[in-house]
C-alpha cells in the first residue's frame, strides 16, 4: 500500500461526531464504505439506504465515505447526513478505496458506489456470507438482475464476460463476475493482501490477489440498476478494460508468455539446426531457405515474448504487486546474474561474424553475384543471432533501470481529515 494513500487517514477525527462515537462502547461489525468523487445527488440516498439497513438488521456499523477531492460539496452533505468521511488526496478508484479500508472500524467491510447503482440496504446476503466465514464476498450481477439501461451492451455481452473468463482460466477464480462493485470482505483478510493499485485495476487487484492468497471467496446474486447521477460516469470503457486486461497478464507471464515463447523459439531453432544438418533435403521435410526465414523469424519472436515474460515479472515484483512466485524466481536470477548481457554479447558477435564472413566472400568475388541458396543459409542465421543478441544485451540494460527506478521511488508526503459520524 503507497505510503501518499495512508497517510490521507492518519489524522484523527475531529468535531463532536466523533466524540459521540467514541461515547458509543457498542464494536463496529460492519463499515459500509462508498468512494466518492462528486456523488451530490446520490449520495444523500445512498447512505440513507445503508443507515437504515444497519437499523433493521440489528448490526453495529458505520457508513464511511472516502471522497476522492469532491467539488460539489459531496465531503459535507456526506458528513451531514450521519456518515463518516475520509478525505483522500491521492486521486484514483483504488487510491480511494485503500484508504477506505484502513480508515475502516469495522470487522467487516461492504464497498459499493455511491451513485445508486446498488442498493445497500439489501445486504443481507453478504453479511450471511461473511458471518460464515467467507474472506471475500463477491456480488454477481449476471446472477442477480440488471435492469435496463443499467449496463452498456458492449459491457454486458463483452467486457465483463471476456475479462471475468480471463481470470477464472488464469487464476482458477471460482468467481463469475469478477468486476462487480458491490463486495463484502473480512477487513484484515483483505489489508493482508497489501493492495496498491490506485486506479480502477484496483477491482482485478483485489480479486487475483484473494484468488492467489487461497481465501475463501462467495457470491452473492446482485441486482445493478441505473446510475442515477447526472453526468457520464467515470469508468472509461476502452481504456479502463484495457487497464484491467493488461493487470491480468501481468499475473500470467508463465502460462501465457514463457512457455509459447520458449516452444515457438525452440521450433524455431530446431527447423534452423535441420537446414543446416540436411542442406539437400530431409525426406519430404521442407529446409529450404524460405523456411529457414520462418523459423528464424520465429525464433526471434519466441525468444522476446520469453524477454517480455520476464519483464512482466520483474516489474510485478519490483512495485510489491505481490510475493514472487517459486517458479518464477528465475527471472530474478537471470536479471541480476551476467547471463543475459554476457550470452547476449556472444550472440551478438556470433551473428556479426557471419555477417561479416559472407560480405568478406561477397568481396573477394568483386561483389558481383552471389549464388542465392548459399548466401541465405548463412545471413538467416547470422541476422537471426544478431537480433536475438542485442535483444539480450537492451533487455538488460532495461531490467537494470527499471529496478532503480522502482528503488528510488519516494512516495509523497500527503495530509487529510477525517469529519463526521
Amino acid at each position: 500500500m503507497t505510503a501518499a494513500v495512508l497517510n490521507s487517514v492518519i489524522a484523527p477525527p475531529v468535531g463532536p461526531a466523533h466524540l459521540s462515537a467514541s461515547a458509543n462502547a457498542s464494536p463496529i461489525e460492519l463499515t459500509i464504505l462508498m468512494p466518492c468523487l462528486n456523488e451530490v445527488r446520490t449520495l444523500p440516498t445512498c447512505i440513507a439506504r445503508a443507515k437504515a439497513f444497519l437499523a433493521r438488521a440489528g448490526i453495529g456499523g458505520e457508513v464511511l465515505v472516502a471522497d476522492n477531492g469532491s467539488a460539489d460539496g459531496s465531503r459535507n452533505l456526506a458528513a451531514s447526513c450521519g456518515a463518516r468521511v475520509v478525505s483522500v488526496p491521492v486521486r484514483g478508484y483504488g487510491a480511494a478505496l485503500i484508504a477506505g479500508i484502513e480508515a475502516a472500524k469495522g470487522q467487516y467491510v461492504i464497498m459499493g458506489d455511491a451513485d445508486q447503482s446498488y442498493d445497500f440496504g439489501e445486504l443481507d446476503g453478504f453479511v450471511a456470507a461473511l458471518r460464515s466465514g467467507s474472506q471475500l464476498v463477491m456480488g454477481n450481477r449476471f446472477r442477480g438482475k440488471i435492469l435496463p439501461g443499467a449496463m452498456p451492451p458492449l459491457h454486458r455481452y463483452l467486457g465483463n464476460p471476456v475479462l471475468s473468463f480471463v481470470g477464472r482460466l488464469f487464476f482458477k477464480s471460482p468467481i463469475g463476475d469478477f468486476h462487480c462493485g458491490l463486495r463484502g470482505f473480512e477487513r484484515q483478510a483483505i489489508l493482508h493482501l497489501g493492495l496498491c493499485c490506485e486506479g480502477m485495476e484496483f477491482a482485478s487487484e483485489m480479486v487475483v490477489k484473494a484468488s492467489l492468497s487461497h481465501l475463501r471467496i462467495a457470491e452473492v446474486p446482485t441486482t445493478l440498476s441505473p446510475d442515477g447521477r447526472d453526468r457520464p460516469p467515470h469508468l472509461r470503457t476502452w481504456r479502463d478494460g484495457w487497464r484491467h486486461l493488461r493487470f491480468l497478464l501481468l499475473f500470467t507471464p508463465r502460462w501465457l508468455f514463457l512457455y509459447p515463447g520458449a516452444a515457438l523459439a525452440l521450433l524455431g531453432l530446431v527447423q534452423l539446426g535441420l537446414a543446416h544438418a540436411h542442406p539437400g533435403g530431409w525426406g519430404r521435410w521442407p529446409v529450404g531457405i524460405h523456411t529457414q526465414l520462418l523459423a528464424s523469424a520465429g525464433m526471434v519472436l519466441g525468444y522476446q515474448t520469453m524477454l517480455f515474460a520476464m519483464g512482466a515479472v520483474l516489474a510485478r515484483h519490483w512495485a510489491h504487486l505481490n510475493t514472487i512466485h517459486p517458479r518464477d524466481r528465475w527471472a530474478l536470477h537471470v536479471a541480476s546474474g551476467s547471463l543475459l548481457p554476457a550470452g547476449g554479447g556472444l550472440a551478438t558477435f556470433a551473428g556479426l561474424a557471419l555477417c561479416a564472413s559472407l560480405t568478406w566472400q561477397w568481396g573477394s568475388s568483386g561483389f558481383g553475384a552471389l549464388e542465392p541458396e548459399a548466401a541465405m543459409r548463412q545471413i538467416i542465421p547470422g541476422v537471426a543471432l544478431l537480433l536475438m543478441g542485442t535483444q539480450s544485451v537492451l533487455a538488460s540494460i532495461f531490467f537494470a533501470a527499471l529496478r532503480s527506478a522502482f528503488d528510488s521511488r519516494r512516495p509523497a508526503v500527503a495530509t487529510g481529515q477525517t469529519v463526521g459520524g
